[in-house]
Formats: structure tokens, sequence, C-alpha cells
């Protein structure tokens, strides 16, 4: 005969069954815990970072602005007063302290350098890190060529201390440098259009132009060929490529490169340079008329006088 159950019997089952149920349940609870911090370590490892998102393209404006205000504009600040001395010198040397004046340019120069090398360029913009390496080795340079110019400045006469100083080993050097830097900057003008128009083709900068051909380029590519030009030829000037890109347009426009039998841009360009035809500030008085439709970065020197 079965013996039967007590209750006893029964409650020790229930709680058997209870505990199972609840040591399986922890069991399923843990292991799908844990996948899940799993997956959130891996998706939180290979989801991009928020700044890495953010980061800007190696020639997106921002970039180009930013380089414009710290490396582009120190350097025209010691450019401009380079200018300014040099036309001093050459129109009052009789008036002014020639030597001062280079000894002041030489304090500028070093001043700006130090200014230049504090500043982060980012590497994934190559050609704007070899803008601020010229840069700043023009600024070095030319600080040398008029500390060794001071000694003797003020026994010549004004022409003939420029004629001398613009053979100075030191100087030719530093206005091959600061060329170079600025077809870089253009250069790197031409990276942001093409990334905005993938149709775009950069022109050759070897290559000669009819005015027919220079007609049908944008602001950029005569900007960016410009520059290329007068690295070249090493003209070293008080104006920005834009404003002698101005001063073509306007010579054609006029007709006076028909009236004078000119075919083409070196042509054109030679007979500015050799007249000084072009001036600072150029392209900023006659940008509207001729390029109101172009796209240009929003850099300072295509909207406002600096």
């Amino acid at each position: 005969m079965e013996k039967r159950l007590t209750r006893t019997d029964y409650l020790f089952a229930l709680l058997f069954i209870v505990m199972l149920v609840a040591i399986v349940g922890s069991f399923f609870f843990g292991m799908r815990t844990g996948q899940n911090q799993i997956e959130a370590k891996y998706q939180k490892l290979l989801a991009p970072k928020p700044d890495a998102a953010k980061e800007p393209g190696a020639y997106e404006q921002q970039v180009l602005v930013s380089f414009y205000h710290t490396i582009y504009s120190p350097y025209m600040e010691f450019e401009r007063k380079w200018f300014q001395a040099m036309n001093d010198i050459e129109l009052n040397s009789t008036t002014i302290d020639s030597a001062a004046q280079l000894r002041e340019l030489g304090k500028i120069a070093s001043s700006q350098y130090d200014s230049l090398q504090a500043k982060p360029v980012p590497a994934t913009s190559p050609l704007l890190v070899e803008a601020q390496q010229n840069y700043m080795k023009g600024l070095k340079l030319f600080g040398q060529a008029a500390s060794e110019m001071t000694s003797s400045a003020n026994t010549m006469k004004g022409a003939e201390l420029i004629a001398a100083l613009e053979k100075n080993s030191f100087y030719t050097q530093a206005r091959d440098f600061v060329l170079l830097a600025q077809n870089n900057y253009y250069d790197s003008i031409v990276k942001w259009y093409e990334s905005i128009d993938t149709n775009y083709k950069p022109v050759d900068a070897g290559k000669k132009l009819t005015l027919d051909e220079w007609g049908q380029l944008s602001l950029i590519s005569k900007n960016d060929y410009i520059a290329a030009m007068m690295l070249n030829q090493k003209w070293f000037r008080p104006f920005k490529p834009q404003d002698l890109a101005l001063r073509i347009d306007e010579f054609i426009a006029g007709g006076q490169a028909k009236q004078l039998g000119v075919n083409d841009v070196q042509q054109a360009v030679q007979l500015m340079i050799s007249t000084n035809a072009v001036r600072s500030g150029d392209f900023i008085r006659g940008k509207t008329k001729y390029y109101g439709g172009e796209t240009l970065p929003q850099l300072p020197f295509f909207i406002e006088q600096t």
C-alpha cells in the first residue's frame, strides 16, 4: 500500500521547483546581461567618435579661413610693412634713417615668425602645412637680409640700397619661399573648389593661354594661374593674384588688348607688370562688375580691402 505524501513533502517539492525556476531564470538573465554589455562595448568602439565626425575636410572653407587668420594674415602684416618701408627708402632716403627702417623690419619678421610657429595647421591639409613652412622660411630670410644690409644702409641712396637689397641672397631666397607659399595657398583654394564642383578641372599652370581661353576660366582658376606665374617669374609685388586677374579682364573688356595686338595672357601680364598697372585693392574695386556670379570661399581678401 502506497504511502501518501504529507503537507511537508508538498511544501519541499514546491520550494524546490521555485528554486529551480529562480536558478534557471538567473542564468538566462545573467547571460543576456553579459551579451548586452559586450554589444554595447563593441558598438562604442566601432561607432564614429563625435569629434571625428565633425572634423572638417582637408580644404573645407573653415580650414581655409582658419589658415587665413592664423598664418596668412600675420605674414601679410609683415609684407605690407616691408613694401611701405621700401617705398619710404626709395622716395625719402635723404630724410629717413634707412638703417633704422631695416632694423625694424628685422624685428617684425622675427615676431611674425614666432607667431606662425606657434599656430598649428592640420596635417590632413598638406598644401597648407607647406604654405606655413614656406612663409616661416621667408620671414626668417627676410629678417636676415634686413640685418645684413643694415650696416651699409645709410651710405647708399634709396634706389641704390633697394637694388643692392634685391640682389642679396637672403632676400632672393625669401622672395622665392613666400611666392611658393602663396602658390600653395591658392592651390588649396582650388582643392576647395573641386570639393563643391565635381566637374571642375584645374587649369594647367604651365600652359600658354590665349585671351579667349582665359575668358572661359573661373576666377578660382585665373587666380591659381597667376599665382603660379608670379612664382615662376619671381614677381614679388604688393598685390594679390586676384588684383592682377581683374586688371587683365579690364584690359580685355576695355578693348586695349585688341588695340595693342595682345593675343595671350603672358603678353598681357608682362605689359601690366612692366607698366606698374596693378595695385593692391584692384580686385575689390571691380569684383562686382566682373565676378558677381562667381563662387568663392568666404576669405577676407575676396570680400573686403585687407
